[in-house]
C-alpha cells in the first residue's frame, strides 16, 4: 500500500499505456489559473473549477501530515464526506510506517464509500499546520510519491492500483495552511507528473 521512494523499475522508462486520468481541482481562480498551465500539453490531465468531491474520480488526494491528522482544510472536507477515514488513514501509518508517513512516500485506504472509493495520502508537511519555506520542495515530493503509487503500487489484496485507480482527483498540494504559492505548487506537480510518466 506504500509507495518506495526508489521505486521505478516495475515499468519500461518512459510513457505508460493507460495513463491515469488526474483531475486537478480548484475552488479558486488563482489556484485553477495556475492548473490549467499544468494541464496544458499534457493529454492524461484535466482541470475541475469547483468541488474535489463533485468529479467522479476512483480516488482522491489528500495532501496531509505526516501523522495522518485530518482536520483541517480539505482534509476536514474528507474526514465529514468519509468518517471513518481519518482513523483508516492513522492506523495504516501506525502498522505500514511506525506512525510516521515521511514527505515524500504515500499510502492508500478505503474510503468506505462507492465512489471515491479510495484515499490516497501524500504529506506535504510532517506536523499540521506548518508554514512551508519558498524554496520547499514538499509538493513535488507529495505528488511524485503519489504517482508512483499509481503506477507501482499495490492494494491489500494484491490489485495493482492502477487496476482500480483509473481517475484521481487533486486538490492544491500546500496550496492552503502550507502557503505555498500556487504557481510553485502547480510546476511541480507537472515536473512530477513528466519524471513518472514520461514527459509530455
Amino acid at each position: 500500500m506504500t509507495a518506495d521512494p526508489e521505486t521505478g523499475t516495475a515499468s519500461p522508462r518512459g510513457r505508460l499505456a493507460g495513463l491515469p486520468r488526474l483531475v486537478l481541482c480548484a475552488v479558486h481562480t488563482d489556484l485553477a489559473e495556475a492548473w490549467d498551465g499544468a494541464a496544458a500539453g499534457r493529454p492524461g490531465i484535466r482541470v475541475h473549477r469547483g468541488s474535489l468531491l463533485e468529479v467522479d474520480a476512483d480516488a482522491v488526494v489528500s495532501p496531509a501530515n505526516s501523522f495522518g491528522w485530518m482536520r483541517g482544510g480539505i482534509d476536514a472536507v474528507y474526514s465529514a464526506a468519509f468518517p471513518a477515514v481519518e482513523q483508516s488513514v492513522r492506523s495504516a501509518v501506525l502498522a505500514l510506517h511506525g506512525g510516521e508517513l515521511p514527505v515524500g512516500e504515500a499510502l492508500v485506504v478505503a474510503t468506505g464509500a462507492a465512489r471515491p472509493a479510495w484515499l490516497i495520502t501524500a504529506p506535504t508537511m510532517r506536523e499540521p499546520g506548518v508554514l512551508l519555506p519558498p524554496d520547499t520542495v514538499h509538493p513535488f515530493l507529495a505528488a511524485r510519491a503519489v504517482f508512483r503509487l499509481w503506477r507501482d503500487g499495490v492494494l491489500e489484496d494484491g490489485t495493482p492500483v492502477r487496476e482500480a485507480v483509473g481517475t484521481i482527483a487533486v486538490p492544491g498540494l500546500g496550496t492552503g495552511v502550507g502557503n505555498v504559492p500556487v504557481e510553485v505548487c502547480a510546476r511541480q506537480l507537472a515536473a512530477a507528473w513528466d519524471e513518472v510518466f514520461g514527459g509530455r
